[in-house]
């Protein structure tokens, strides 16, 4: 029987694994709900009510600690029928170490440690273009080491103050480090005032060095704060706004700081395709302010919330000073909800784009090759042969696999052949490998719609016959020459030239290459263990067997030369005499 009283309410599936968090101030009735009358339920609620086979709750003292508690258990066990922010655990964030002399760089961790951490950010390179900035206007150290002789390269060239010599004031870098949060929290004005200050202490101190550096860090400064424009008269605030579409939905965030535009960023969500905008919005404000950096003291949403008090309050309670969620009707805060709506939308319009582009490039493209050809439907699977050699030594044969227009890498095979070793004859090399792969292929795992030979008319010439033989009759299967990317069909003696600057060509061409690569790839780690074995050969009391054992255990030749005898004898097969055999021969051929 479940109480009368706030709190947390975990459902599970057959499996114990937690598949919703929900909240509620009367935990009874809410729960009830979700089995009651099933008419008005979206079907994400029906598809959840279905999978539910066991229910856990934890009662709080209040509806603002249900809250609390109901943000960290979606971030920790990220159910799967709860809102969530698209892959917000690999966001990056830029962090302020906790040292004596702070060190700042971009991280992806985010650790109870002590440090500042700024973001997160849905953009690496808007992270990297902060630090370059940063770096710009401040000397911060950049290295782990704190107890070096004499100063590096960076600080000749006036990047750094060289605190690992021990040379530095701590209080004037951490100074230096104060800037840097407040820039990172956009309150410009505020370092702009304590650099004016610093430098006039310096002047009169008769520190001309100092303060000539003080004033290079301001010019910098206000060129920056020339292209924040002014937006609103004064105060911290964000602006959210959210745009929906069959792309997706996104959230919009304009973070406004000292009354000035200092950034934005944008959040894809996922799962909220039959919720509400309300629930989708009051889900994102939850769990993007639960690990949020900063919290303004104003924040902008583009419609009310029934839970918009409790969110104040829990805000306040993180922040420790007063939070304002307010929904703007009218003025220059609503037109900013509105322009944040609007950026939603258009990133939605580009992610629509692109999912257009990339299907363009994938199925797409196999579509219009498979039009080309003639074939009477789209190549959804597509294998293509490559070989490789030098003179005949080492020769492999690779098969990529394209499925929808799309690398499959699971299903790439590479081969070993034996049939031409020394003797270069790529005709029979193509046979052996078409061979080894079609020989009882029917009724044994995926049979292709096209087959792409790489090489051209002699080399399809050579494999038709054994692929007819393997009873792939029907499949399609053509020889693409070395250049020009002519395309040779069966029967057909003109060549097939494909439209430049088409997706077809652009997909054979992408095929074509990776199956060069992949087989590239096997015969240089061929070549490279050939070449190990040839030099073992010549230590007295290493055969065949420990031979493989070594490469086996080290990989490589450059690892074989920098072992120690205790590591070569603890390789399986080796002995003492035979592993100082092998150290005594790389440390004289070094010498």
């Amino acid at each position: 029987m479940l109480p009368d009283k706030p709190g947390v309410y975990l459902m599970k599936d057959d499996k114990g694994r937690i598949i919703y968090v929900g909240k509620a101030v009367n935990l009874k009735n809410r729960v009830r709900s979700y089995f009651q009358s099933s008419r008005n339920h979206s079907p994400k609620v029906l598809a959840l009510v279905a999978r539910i086979a066991d229910l856990e709750y934890i009662i709080t003292a209040s509806e603002i600690e249900a809250l609390i508690l109901e943000c960290n258990l979606i971030k920790k066990h990220r159910p799967k029928y709860n809102i969530s922010l698209r892959d917000d655990k690999t966001y990056p964030y830029i962090k302020i170490t906790n040292e004596d002399y702070p060190r700042v760089y971009a991280t992806r961790k985010v650790q109870k440690d002590g440090a500042r951490y700024f973001g997160p950010y849905t953009s690496a390179g808007a992270v990297h273009e902060t630090l370059r900035l940063l770096k710009s206007l401040f000397p911060l150290r950049s290295c782990r080491n704190l107890d070096a002789k004499r100063p590096c390269l960076e600080h000749h060239i006036k990047r750094c103050l060289a605190p690992c010599t021990g040379n530095v004031d701590k209080a004037a870098y951490g100074e230096m480090i104060k800037a840097v949060s407040l820039l990172l929290e956009g309150r410009s004005d505020a370092v702009v005032k304590n650099l004016k200050r610093r430098m006039a202490e310096a002047a009169e101190k008769l520190e001309f060095e100092q303060a000539a550096r003080l004033r290079d860090q301001l010019a910098a400064v206000e060129k920056v704060i020339e292209k924040q424009n002014i937006v609103t008269g004064s105060g911290d605030q964000d602006a959210i706004g959210l745009a929906r579409s069959a792309a997706g939905t996104c959230a919009q965030v304009f973070f406004i700081r000292s009354g000035k535009m200092v950034g934005r960023d944008h959040f894809m969500l996922a799962g909220g395709e039959h919720e509400t905008d309300e629930d989708i919005l009051a889900a994102f404000v939850k769990q993007y302010y639960s690990q949020a950096a900063f919290i303004p003291r104003e924040i902008l949403l583009p419609f009310e919330l029934a839970e918009q008090h409790l969110l104040a309050e829990w805000l306040s309670s993180v922040k420790g000073g007063r939070v304002q969620v307010e929904t703007p009707k009218r003025g220059t805060k609503k037109d900013l909800v509105n322009m944040a709506a609007g950026n939603a939308a258009t990133v939605l319009e580009e992610q629509a784009a692109r999912l257009e582009a990339d299907t363009d490039k994938t199925a797409g493209a196999a579509a219009e090759l498979g039009r080309h050809l003639g074939l009477p439907a789209a190549p959804e699977r597509i294998e293509c042969f490559d070989i490789s050699h030098i003179q005949g030594s080492e020769t492999v044969a690779s098969m990529v696999v394209f499925e929808g227009g799309q690398p499959n890498k699971n299903e790439y095979r590479r081969y070993k052949l034996k049939t031409v070793e020394g003797k270069p004859d790529d005709f029979k090399s193509m046979q052996e490998v078409v061979g080894r792969r079609y020989r009882d292929a029917l009724g044994k795992g995926p049979v292709p719609d096209l087959i792409i030979i790489d090489g051209g008319k002699g080399q399809l010439n050579a494999a038709l016959p054994v692929i007819r033989a393997a009873g792939l009759i029907e499949v399609p299967v053509v020889g693409l020459a070395k250049e020009f990317e002519h395309i040779f069909r069966e029967g057909i003696s003109e060549p097939l030239i494909l439209p430049r600057h088409s997706q077809a060509l652009y997909l054979v061409q992408r095929i074509r290459d990776e199956a060069h690569r992949f087989a590239i790839t096997y015969h240089r780690k061929l070549r490279s263990k050939r070449n190990m074995v040839s030099v073992l050969d010549h230590i007295p009391g290493i055969g065949s067997k420990r031979r493989k054992a070594l490469w086996d255990h080290f990989g490589s030749l450059a690892k074989i030369k920098a072992a120690e005898v205790e590591e070569l004898a603890a390789v399986p097969g080796m002995t003492t005499p035979a592993a100082e055999a092998v150290y005594t021969f790389f440390r004289t051929q070094t010498l």
